[in-house]
């Protein structure tokens, strides 16, 4: 009886210990991403095209702000379901272990690209600038393209017919059910 105790204690100590390891590899890639694609690049394409912070608040930078925080969230919650949930991160090369189909990817299945798009949305809205709305278009085309190509095509063979049923189900990238 003593034994048994003291191995699930072992195991709890472990899959504590895989569940530390997983926040802490989702939070470094999540800040890589983040970091890299959503704050570095928009500030190096706002610095070049020699924008800076509006002097004054309009409605241009509320309706920015609101469209930004919004994405923001939604980029974040996303994070958190994939570790959660999937017991993975939103890597490509680390990816969840399970599939995940609740939170926000019961309403569209890639909300994580929707709420970085929306975060750099915001921010072309708030700096009222062209250019990093030309990003932000880049952006979009460029994740629709790896979603196409390497995403779905990875999910489907990994997860096979649950995943084939969940996209029968859900939009790629719109809120709303598949008839």
């Amino acid at each position: 009886m003593h034994w048994t105790r003291v191995l699930r204690g072992r195991e709890a100590l472990c899959l504590r210990e895989a569940a530390t390891f997983v926040l802490i590899r989702a939070i470094t890639y999540a800040a890589l991403f983040i970091g890299f694609l959503l704050l570095f690049l928009p500030a190096r394409i706002l610095s070049w095209s020699g924008i800076v912070r509006p002097v004054n608040i309009g409605p241009a930078q509320v309706a920015g702000m609101v469209v930004g925080t919004s994405g923001a969230v939604l980029a974040l919650w996303c994070i958190v379901t994939l570790i959660v949930i999937g017991r993975g991160t939103p890597a490509p090369f680390d990816p969840p272990r399970r599939l995940v189909v609740v939170g926000p990817y019961r309403m569209v299945r890639n909300p994580m690209y929707v709420g970085a798009g929306l975060a750099l949305a915001g921010a072309a809205l708030f700096y009222e600038s062209w250019a990093l709305l030309g990003y932000c278009a880049a952006f979009a085309f460029v994740m629709y393209l790896f979603v196409v190509a390497y995403e779905e095509p990875t999910l489907r063979a990994t997860f096979g017919t649950p995943y084939v049923d969940y996209c029968r189900r859900v939009r790629r990238w719109w809120p709303g059910r598949h008839s």
